[in-house]
């Protein structure tokens, strides 16, 4: 136990110490199975979305005891279907309450398919050094032994520490608290879905009580060059799954119908065949962004291994999976970029 004491920052008070007044959490929802309900409480089929946040603030006992808190609903989807023209209204919302000062943290509800991509959406559009908590659950609200009132309290606990600040956007789930830019959904249905493989937790939250282990090792929020500003849509960019024997005629078919960039799931570090490559090459040549990510769970995607992408023309995605990385990539190509700054990016952010 004192070994754990040592490794530990303990900078945040725990909430049995007081919190006098009130820090003011604003909890904006997205839906998702936290939101969601089903015909029993032992039925594995559920619809996402059927609950609102003010119902679902109150069904938390003692919640109102950590911060301030108010809802907002955003949206009410399962994530599945989360666009990014609700990504970017609930980013600009979240900067609109804390550039009016009228929030101290916030949560964001959401569902866990996509909650990894939101997260490192706002992880790189936020501009505040106050934090932003995502939480959701693998079981809906109506089922036995839920895990999203916990996960909803735990986040609040979170958004309410001041000790929080200029952590950027974190994930709690599970009494975890991870990173945007680690964090990976791993299993379909276990409540110990998310891990942070690559660079580990940012701390943990048991009923309230937090600790933390570290902060981000990369920019962030109030850090980032990124801005949703006036921002309305953003540039199109594919992902690409490599398999043995992958047709290459697929990215000439992402680029037909308007890709502006195409990031490639590779195999082991970012490979793919040998006419993929030469497709994906003379695509680069035309100003097509091609980055090379991967599809195997851990693991870093390094430039000029066992592809020459000098060469090429290629971007290396570094520690971020094809989601993170196509999410990047977007945000990198609202504005004209060379190649070298866009792979800057990616050791970057």
């Amino acid at each position: 136990m004192q070994k754990r004491k040592v490794m530990m920052e303990n900078e945040g008070k725990r909430p049995s110490q007081g919190r006098n007044p009130l820090r003011r959490v604003a909890v904006l929802a997205t839906g998702g199975t936290i939101a969601g309900a089903a015909e029993s409480g032992t039925q594995a089929g559920y619809t996402s979305g059927k609950m609102g946040i003010d119902a679902m603030i109150d069904a938390v006992p003692g919640i109102r005891a950590l911060a301030d808190v108010h809802g907002e609903q955003i949206a009410n989807v399962g994530s599945q279907d989360m666009s990014f023209a609700i990504m970017i209204r609930l980013a600009q919302r979240i900067n609109e309450l804390f550039a009016a000062d009228a929030a101290d943290g916030i949560v964001v509800t959401h569902g866990t398919d996509t909650m990894e991509e939101t997260a490192h959406f706002l992880n790189l559009t936020v501009k505040s050094r106050r934090p932003v908590v995502m939480t959701g659950a693998m079981r809906p609200y109506t089922a036995i032994s839920a895990d999203g009132p916990l996960n909803l309290y735990n986040a609040v606990s979170v958004a309410a520490d001041p000790a929080a600040d200029r952590r950027g956007v974190m994930v709690v789930m599970n009494d975890r608290i991870h990173g945007a830019h680690s964090l990976t959904k791993t299993n379909t249905t276990s409540v110990e879905t998310f891990l942070s493989p690559v660079n580990g937790l940012i701390g943990t939250v048991f009923y309230g009580n937090v600790a933390y282990f570290r902060r981000p090792f990369r920019k962030h929020t109030y850090q980032s060059e990124f801005s949703v500003d006036g921002l309305t849509q953003l540039p199109r960019v594919d992902i690409l799954h490599a398999c043995a024997d992958m047709p290459a005629d697929l990215i000439e078919c992402s680029v037909e119908r308007g890709a502006k960039g195409i990031v490639i799931a590779g195999h082991g570090n970012g490979n793919m065949n040998a006419a993929t490559i030469d497709t994906a090459a003379r695509m680069a040549a035309q100003g097509i962004v091609i980055v090379r990510s991967s599809h195997v769970a851990t693991g870093t995607v390094s430039r000029n291994i066992e592809l020459d992408d000098d060469r090429l023309g290629f971007i290396a995605a570094d520690e971020l999976n094809p989601a993170k990385a196509r999410i990047l990539l977007m945000l990198a190509l609202v504005k004209k970029r060379s190649l070298a700054n866009l792979q800057d990016l990616f050791y970057t952010y």
